[in-house]
C-alpha cells in the first residue's frame, strides 16, 4: 500500500536514497558573505549584515521596521512582551501549532486559552474566536476580561500552519473590536500572501523564524515585524541586553535580553534572501505537482483558501483516519521517504492540559488526519 505515492515522491526528487522532509539549500552567496563576515571580526549582533538583513526581510514584507533576533520564539516572547502581556495574563492562540507558541506565553508567566482552528486553513477559526470571546468575556476600562477567571486577555497569537494563510484580516477585526493586540506567528509562512499582503503584517507586529528547516534559514535566526517604531525600537533595545547606548559604559535601564541575531546568521540570511523568489516558485511547481496527483488517489492534499497564496513550507495530505495515517507514516518512512503527522495538541501536553479552552472539535479531526510530505525545493 502507498506504493505509487513513494514511487512519484522518488522519481520527483530523482533519487532512491533517502528523502528528508524539508532541506535547505546553499546555492548562492552563502559561502563568500559568510567569509566577508569572519574576515571582518564582527561575528556577533554587531556588524553590517544585521543591518542589512533587517531592511531587506522589512522590504519585501512591506514593513517600515524589522528586528533581527536568536530564533523565532525569543522574537515572538519580545513581541508578547511589548504588547503587555505580563504574569497572571491571557493570551488566546490555537491548539494546533508548535510548543514554541505557547512557550513563549509561558515565558511572560501568561496562560494560553486555546481556541479552535478553520479545517481548511488549520489556522484559528475566526467564527470560534468570535463565540468564545462573545460568550465567555467583558470589556471594561478598555480591558478584555476573562468572565471565568478575571484575568485580563492582552494578545492573540494565529499561526499560519506549514505556510498556509489563515483568515487573519477577519481576526484581527475580532481582535479590534475587544481591544486584544494581534501578533501574527509567521513562523513557517515567509513569502505567503493573503489577500495580496504579506502574513505577519496584518498584526500589530510579526514574528517568523530561519530555522534549519524553514524556508530561508541561517541554521537559526527569527524576526519581529512592525510598522509600529515606537515598537521596533524598544524591541531592539530589549533584544540587547536593554544597554544603554554609550561609547563605553554599560549602563542598562531595565531587565533585557540577550536575543539579537548574530552577524553569522544574518550573513546566511542575506544570501538565502537572494534566493527566496526561485525557492518560492520550485515549492508552488512542487505543490502543483503534487495536487494532479493526488487528484484521482482519494487522499486530499491541503491548497489553502481563496486569497491565499501559500508558500508551501510543508505540504499538507489529509489522510481518512488515525489508522491509516499511521500505516502512511509506517510505510512511507520506511521506504525513506521522510513524513510525519502533525503535533501532538497543546491542549493534551501535559503543562497546558489544564488551561481553557474552546470546543476544539476541528483541531482534534486534523491531528489524526494530517501527514507533511517531502517539500523540499527542487533545483
Amino acid at each position: 500500500m502507498f506504493e505509487d505515492i513513494i514511487e512519484f515522491i522518488q522519481e520527483t526528487y530523482r533519487t532512491k536514497d533517502f528523502i528528508p522532509l524539508h532541506e535547505p539549500k546553499f546555492v548562492g552567496n552563502e559561502k563568500k558573505y559568510l567569509n566577508e563576515c569572519i574576515d571582518s571580526t564582527f561575528v556577533s549582533s554587531v556588524g553590517k549584515f544585521v543591518n542589512e538583513f533587517e531592511e531587506k526581510i522589512a522590504n519585501y514584507t512591506g514593513t517600515k521596521y524589522a528586528i533581527g533576533t536568536s530564533n523565532g520564539t525569543s522574537a515572538l516572547h519580545i513581541s508578547l512582551l511589548l504588547a503587555g502581556v505580563e504574569n497572571g495574563d491571557e493570551v488566546i492562540t490555537q491548539p494546533l501549532t508548535f510548543v514554541a507558541t505557547c512557550n513563549a506565553i509561558s515565558y511572560c508567566g501568561a496562560d494560553p486559552i486555546f481556541v479552535d482552528v478553520d479545517k481548511d486553513t488549520m489556522g484559528l477559526s475566526p467564527v470560534a474566536l468570535q463565540e468564545f470571546l462573545d460568550s465567555n468575556t467583558t470589556i471594561s476600562n478598555n480591558k478584555c476580561l476573562n468572565n471565568s477567571t478575571g484575568k485580563v486577555i492582552k494578545a492573540c497569537v494565529p499561526m499560519h500552519t506549514f505556510g498556509n494563510p489563515c483568515r487573519v484580516d477577519e481576526i484581527k477585526a475580532i481582535c479590534d473590536e475587544y481591544n486584544i493586540c494581534l501578533i501574527e506567528d509567521a513562523a513557517e509562512s515567509l513569502g505567503s500572501l493573503y489577500k495580496g499582503k504579506h502574513t505577519g503584517t496584518y498584526g500589530e507586529m510579526g514574528v517568523m523564524s530561519f530555522n534549519g528547516n524553514k524556508i530561508i534559514t541561517a541554521g537559526g535566526g527569527g524576526c519581529i515585524v512592525t510598522d509600529n517604531e515606537a515598537l521596533a525600537k524598544q524591541a531592539k533595545h530589549l533584544t540587547t541586553t536593554a544597554k544603554v547606548q554609550h561609547k563605553w559604559a554599560f549602563n542598562h535601564d531595565q531587565v533585557g535580553y540577550n536575543y539579537r541575531m548574530p552577524n553569522l546568521n544574518a550573513a546566511l540570511l542575506v544570501a538565502q534572501l537572494e534566493q527566496l523568489d526561485s525557492f518560492l516558485n520550485s515549492k508552488r511547481k512542487l505543490a502543483t505537482q503534487y495536487k494532479e496527483f493526488f487528484a484521482n488517489k482519494g487522499i486530499g492534499f491541503v491548497t489553502g483558501i481563496e486569497g491565499a497564496k501559500s508558500n508551501y513550507w510543508l505540504n499538507v495530505l489529509m489522510l481518512d483516519n488515525l489508522e491509516q495515517r499511521d500505516l502512511f507514516l509506517e510505510v512511507t518512512n520506511a521506504a525513506g521517504v521522510m513524513t510525519r503527522p502533525i503535533w501532538t495538541l497543546m491542549s493534551k501536553l501535559p503543562m497546558f492540559k489544564d488551561c481553557q479552552k474552546g470546543n476544539l472539535n476541528n483541531a482534534e479531526w486534523l491531528e489524526d488526519r494530517v501527514v507533511n510530505i517531502p517539500s523540499s525545493a527542487i533545483p
